[in-house]
C-alpha cells in the first residue's frame, strides 16, 4: 500500500490518502505500507505534522526493529522539508536500508 499524507493536494491514483499523522501511523503499524509520501503542514499543528510520522518511524526502527517503507517528502515548506529529509537520512542509517523516494 502507498500512503499519501496531505490536507490539500489531491491523492494521486494508486495511493491511499490520509489527512492526519495518526492515520498514517495506524496504517504503518498494520505492516502493509510499502511507500509513504508526506506533507509537513497539515492545517492544524496541534494534530501533528508530517515530521511526526518521520519521528514515529525513527523511534519504531530503534525500539522495535520496524522495517521502514520507502519515504518521500512532497512538502512545499523548505525548512520543514530539510528537517524531514534529515530524519529520513537518520532512518536509513539506523535501519541499514535505502528508504528515500
Amino acid at each position: 500500500m502507498r500512503v499519501y499524507l496531505d490536507d490539500e493536494r489531491p491523492t494521486p491514483e494508486g495511493w491511499v490518502g490520509v489527512h492526519w499523522p495518526e492515520e498514517a501511523v495506524s496504517l504503518l503499524e498494520g505492516g502493509q505500507v510499502t511507500e509513504i509520501s508526506l506533507d509537513h503542514d497539515l492545517g492544524d499543528d496541534r494534530r501533528g505534522t508530517g515530521y511526526d510520522v518521520i519521528a514515529w518511524i525513527e523511534e519504531a526502527v530503534v525500539l522495535r526493529g520496524f522495517s521502514p517503507p520507502g519515504i518521500r517528502v512532497h512538502s512545499a515548506n523548505p525548512s520543514a522539508r530539510d528537517r524531514m529529509e534529515a530524519g529520513i537520512a537518520a532512518i536509513a542509517r539506523l535501519s541499514g536500508m535505502q528508504v528515500g523516494g
